[in-house]
């Protein structure tokens, strides 16, 4: 499967909230990808509420968050720091309770973590020390029970070999680079096979050179065998060329101010007159004043 067939102009497309305010025109009314119209969501966010507690208050930090993403998705949570993308991923895995509506894998509710939900974070140092690249792959297939020691290994061993990394399958963490630590993390969690595999900002701390082949390896994964991802970034750049749908979270409390669809635009599009122009659209969205009244951030402890 080419990423040509799944590629279609970029749109704009107003979410329902934002439309009742007023504050996005609606430009595109193809902001869903071809996927979204053939089946049912396999993973549901509606009306989601998050809240945090400091010493002195209650912080909401999104505020009622309605997204559908599909099998196959690439979809992108876009927004500014602070506005609770990283958050709502955690209650996607089901590290987090909402406060207020409901979040649905295939139909039944999160309610807790799962292997179902593998979240790949931006830190590197996740990996076991004592462990060998291959040792750290098979661990969460043996941690599960879903394979055998023989079976995991095999497995393990053919997602390292898809990252790039057979010839360093039995080094050790300490013997590799920080894109190299960040391969054997989304390798383990390929092996895992999730219904969604979720990633926090984790090219955010890589030099710009790792970090584009980062993006093109995890792209390289998904043509290869279509993942559903749910995928954080406060990179415009990164969002129109990972994703196949980006949604925008407005600043704190996040709330989705529109949904985009960048099908158009892949690592090639980078330069090009149209994907500057869609960075320029997705920054003045990014950036405008938020109509919505921020007298909702703070509840009372």
């Amino acid at each position: 499967m080419s990423f040509a067939a799944h590629r279609s102009d970029f749109a704009i497309a107003e979410h329902p909230e934002s439309r009742a305010r007023g504050s996005i025109r609606r430009e595109d009314a193809r902001a869903r990808s071809p996927i979204a119209a053939e089946a049912s969501p396999l993973l549901r966010i509606k009306g989601v509420t998050l809240e945090y507690r400091t010493p002195e208050r209650v912080v909401r930090a999104t505020h009622r968050i309605d997204l559908d993403i599909h099998q196959g998705d690439r979809f992108v949570l876009l927004g500014p720091s602070g506005c609770g993308k990283s958050t709502l991923l955690k209650a996607a895995a089901g590290f987090i309770r909402p406060v207020e509506g409901e979040i649905t894998l295939d139909g039944v509710p999160v309610r807790e973590p799962g292997p179902d939900r593998i979240v790949v974070f931006q830190e590197f140092d996740q990996l076991p020390p004592w462990k060998t690249v291959a040792q750290n792959v098979a661990f969460p297939l043996r941690a599960a029970r879903a394979l055998g020691r023989r079976e995991a290994m095999e497995r393990a061993r053919h997602y390292i070999d898809k990252v790039g990394l057979t010839p360093f399958a039995e080094s050790y963490p300490h013997q590799l680079s920080g894109g190299m630590k960040q391969r054997v993390a989304i390798a383990r969690a390929l092996a895992m096979q999730p219904k969604v595999l979720m990633m926090d900002e984790p090219f955010a701390a890589l030099d710009a050179l790792t970090r584009r082949r980062m993006q093109e390896e995890l792209l390289s994964l998904w043509d290869e065998a279509p993942f559903t991802l749910l995928f954080v970034t406060h990179s415009i750049e990164e969002a129109l060329v990972v994703g196949n749908r980006v949604a925008l979270l407005s600043p704190h409390p996040g709330r989705v101010r529109a949904e985009f669809n960048s099908h158009a635009f892949d690592l090639t599009s980078i330069g090009s007159h149209d994907f500057q122009d869609a960075v320029q659209r997705l920054h003045s969205r990014l950036f405008e004043a938020a109509p919505e009244s921020r007298a909702s951030t703070e509840v009372s402890a």
